[in-house]
C-alpha cells in the first residue's frame, strides 16, 4: 500500500469510479478507523463528479474487524483472501447485516466497557453471550442465509447443531418450510420447539414461516383466516383484516389473551424491526482533526464507550473525546 499523496488522487478517483460503474453497488462502506472521514469525503466527491450520487457512502464501525480477519473462522469463510481483504469484507457485511457479522467476534474484543480483562472471564463470557443471544432471538434469523456463528446463538441450537443445519441447507438447496429442520441430524422435537419461532424463511411454502409466529400456533392463525373468509397470505401484514379479528374468540385453556395479542401484533407487521428509529449524527465537514475544534462548539457525536470515569464520544476527529 502506497502512502496517500494529492498526486495519487486522480488515479484513485478513476479507479473508484470505474469500479462503481462496473459493479453498480447500492452503497459503499467505509471503515471509521484512521483516515476514515477523509476516505469517506474522497469517495463521495469522486462519485459526485462522475454523476453517481445515487450510490450511498456509509461510515461503518470497524471495531474488532482486524481480530475477525485473522481468526480461524475468517480463514474458513474466506480461505483465498488476504487478511486485509477479509477485514474489508467484514466491514461491508456489517453494513448489510451488523448483527450477523458482529456475532463472529468475541464480545470482549469489540472494546466496549471497562477493565474487561480484569474480571472473571467465564462470567464475562456467559453474560455477554446471553446479551447476544437475546438480540439474535429478538430480531430473528434467516434460515437460508445465516452463518453458523449466527445460528449458534439461536435458543436450542448451539454451535454443533448450527453446522449440521448449514450442511443440510447446502445439500438440499435450501429450506422451504420450518418443519424441514426435523430432517437435520441433531435436531429433535425438543430443539425444533425451542428454535422454530426464532428462525425465518422468506418466500417459503408457508407464509407464516417468515414471521415470529411459532409453528404450534399455525392452526390457530389458519382458523382466524378461515373465519374471515380470506386466504392466509392476505391476512399477514393486512392491518384492516387483523383489526376485524376478535381476540377473545380465540382464547382457550392453552392459549391465553396475551399470546393471542402477540400473534395479532405479529400479523399486523410481520418481521417488524423491534429497534427504535435512530437519526445518525451529522458530523461537520470542517471538523476533521483535533486542531479544528474550538471552545464553545456544539457538535453531534456517537458514544463509543461508557466507563466508570466518563463516556467516550466520537465527534468526527478520529480520537474520541472524554466527557
Amino acid at each position: 500500500v502506497q502512502p496517500w499523496t494529492e498526486a495519487a488522487r486522480p488515479a484513485a478517483t478513476t479507479e473508484i469510479v470505474n469500479m462503481a460503474r462496473a459493479l453498480r453497488p447500492a452503497a459503499i462502506a467505509v471503515g471509521n478507523g484512521t483516515g476514515g472521514r477523509e476516505t469517506e469525503a474522497f469517495v463521495r466527491e469522486a462519485l459526485h463528479l462522475a454523476g453517481l450520487d445515487d450510490i450511498a457512502v456509509c461510515s461503518v464501525n470497524e471495531a474488532g474487524a482486524s481480530i475477525y480477519s485473522a481468526s480461524e473462522l475468517a480463514r474458513a469463510e474466506l480461505p483465498d483472501l488476504d487478511v486485509s481483504v477479509r477485514g474489508a469484507v467484514s466491514i461491508g457485511r456489517r453494513l448489510q447485516d451488523p448483527l450477523a457479522e458482529l456475532v463472529k467476534i468475541e464480545p470482549k474484543s469489540i472494546g466496549v466497557g471497562q477493565y474487561q480483562h480484569d474480571v472473571d472471564q467465564s462470567l464475562l463470557k456467559r453474560t455477554l453471550d446471553e446479551v447476544v443471544e437475546s438480540c439474535v432471538n429478538h430480531v430473528g434469523v434467516d434460515l437460508n442465509t445465516a452463518s453458523p456463528a449466527l445460528l449458534g446463538y439461536v435458543a436450542g441450537v448451539g454451535p454443533a447443531v448450527a453446522v449440521s443445519i448449514i450442511a443440510h441447507r447446502e445439500k438440499s438447496g435450501g429450506y422451504e418450510r420450518r418443519e424441514q429442520l426435523l430432517e437435520v441430524n441433531g435436531v429433535g422435537a425438543r430443539t425444533y420447539e425451542q428454535a422454530a419461532g426464532f428462525l425465518r424463511i422468506r418466500s417459503g411454502a408457508q407464509p407464516l414461516d417468515a414471521s415470529a409466529v411459532h409453528p404450534e400456533r399455525y392452526e390457530l392463525v389458519e382458523r382466524m383466516a378461515r373465519d374471515l373468509e380470506r386466504p392466509l397470505a392476505e391476512l399477514i401484514g393486512n392491518e384492516e383484516a387483523v383489526a376485524a379479528i376478535d381476540p377473545d374468540r380465540y382464547v382457550s385453556d392453552d392459549v391465553g389473551r396475551p399470546t393471542v395479542d402477540d400473534i395479532l401484533a405479529e400479523l399486523r407487521k410481520p418481521g417488524r424491526d423491534p429497534r427504535d428509529e435512530v437519526t445518525p449524527p451529522a458530523f461537520r465537514d470542517d471538523v476533521n482533526k483535533p486542531e479544528d475544534l474550538q471552545v464553545g462548539m456544539k457538535l453531534d457525536g456517537v458514544v463509543t464507550n461508557v466507563t466508570a470515569f466518563g463516556a467516550f464520544v466520537d465527534v468526527g476527529v478520529h480520537q474520541d473525546g472524554l466527557v
